[in-house]
């Protein structure tokens, strides 16, 4: 990728982390529900909703984490953590472990953020419908906590044809 279109992707990634403020996702669960009782239910299955207050997630991550996870945001490319990363193992979730990705389906798209083709469990993500920044993606969101993970296009490689567009700092590396 040449330096200028790098620079065009840096600018463009910040004025969206500039608009994370104005997010208008309809999974960012602060700002559009009101705070709700801790719950986890169940010991250790995955499949089980973690729902914390504004004020628990705060004290669990990091502020880029909350910023990234529960706001909406977005990482500057080329500089999380897990973009060159090439480590085999799993993905989970920062925010509550859930496992999202293999190394066997991450690929270098040459965006600057990690991408993988599928997730390691369709039932692990979900999906929903970005209309902010005056465009349309889909939001790609933990299943278990709801915590924003990034965004699924349709320009991937074979066998899915898709790229998750995730942000290192909402990922946990656990090696094989």
């Amino acid at each position: 990728m040449t330096t200028a279109v790098k620079l065009i992707v840096i600018i463009l990634a910040a004025v969206m982390m500039l608009t994370a403020a104005s997010c208008r996702c309809k999974t960012c669960p602060e700002q559009n529900q009101p705070e709700q009782k801790s719950i986890q239910q169940g010991d250790a299955n995955m499949t089980d909703k973690v729902i914390k207050t504004d004020k628990e997630w705060k004290e669990l991550l990091t502020a880029q984490q909350y910023r990234i996870t529960r706001k909406c945001g977005t990482e500057l490319p080329f500089t999380g953590r897990y973009y060159k990363f090439k480590g085999l193992g799993k993905y989970l979730c920062v925010a509550c472990g859930n496992e999202l990705f293999d190394s066997d389906t991450k690929y270098d798209s040459g965006t600057g953020w990690p991408s993988f083709y599928e997730p390691a469990d369709p039932n692990n993500i979900n999906e929903h419908e970005d209309t902010s920044l005056m465009m349309t993606r889909t939001e790609v969101c933990c299943s278990r906590c709801d915590a924003h993970l990034g965004h699924v296009f349709d320009d991937g490689p074979a066998p899915t044809g898709l790229r998750y567009c995730i942000n290192s700092v909402a990922l946990q590396f656990v090696a094989h």
